[in-house]
């Protein structure tokens, strides 16, 4: 797979609808083309101490930020029907799911691969499969781990290596 789209979100707290940082890393041909970052105000819009504690954010962070379906109409269109690649699909691919549903938007018809899934698969030796250990054992150097572009970085580095 050459060409696809990786994909991370943060969340605000325990409901996968309350996305509220997306990073979005474009790679056609084997080439980072485009990278994309954005606080987004969660749905429900609260933030969990937990969730603070993984990836920094607060309700002032995200208090005017756009709201999923104003950034959607656009990403959409960018999208178009490139492969999504997540580190560990089954959050990130929940989480689109969930805020589609949340604003009663169509449901997403792009294919979805796990790096996760592949590392484990390929380096079965490795120590664990968490983005950082996989991403630095490929030689892509993770520096801010949850940060949502920080992490589609990485997972672009990975899929481009695994699949």
């Amino acid at each position: 797979m050459k060409s696809f789209v990786a994909l991370d979100f943060e969340t605000a707290n325990q409901h996968r609808s309350s996305v509220c940082s997306i990073g979005l890393v474009f790679v056609e041909e084997g080439i980072v083309v485009d990278k994309y970052y954005e606080l987004i105000k969660p749905v429900p819009n609260f933030y969990s101490y937990w969730n603070t504690q993984v990836h920094g954010l607060l309700a002032e962070d995200t208090q005017y930020a756009a709201e999923f379906p104003e950034l959607w109409q656009d990403l959409s269109k960018r999208l178009k029907n490139m492969p999504l690649v997540a580190h560990n699909s089954v959050f990130d691919e929940g989480c689109l799911k969930a805020v589609l549903e949340t604003y009663q938007l169509p449901l997403h018809q792009n294919p979805f691969f796990c790096t996760y899934r592949k590392s484990k698969a390929l380096f079965p030796h490795l120590p664990n499969h968490r983005l950082p250990t996989v991403s630095k054992y490929l030689g892509f150097e993770l520096e801010t781990h949850h940060n949502a572009l920080a992490d589609a970085e990485a997972c672009a580095h990975i899929a481009m290596r695994v699949f």
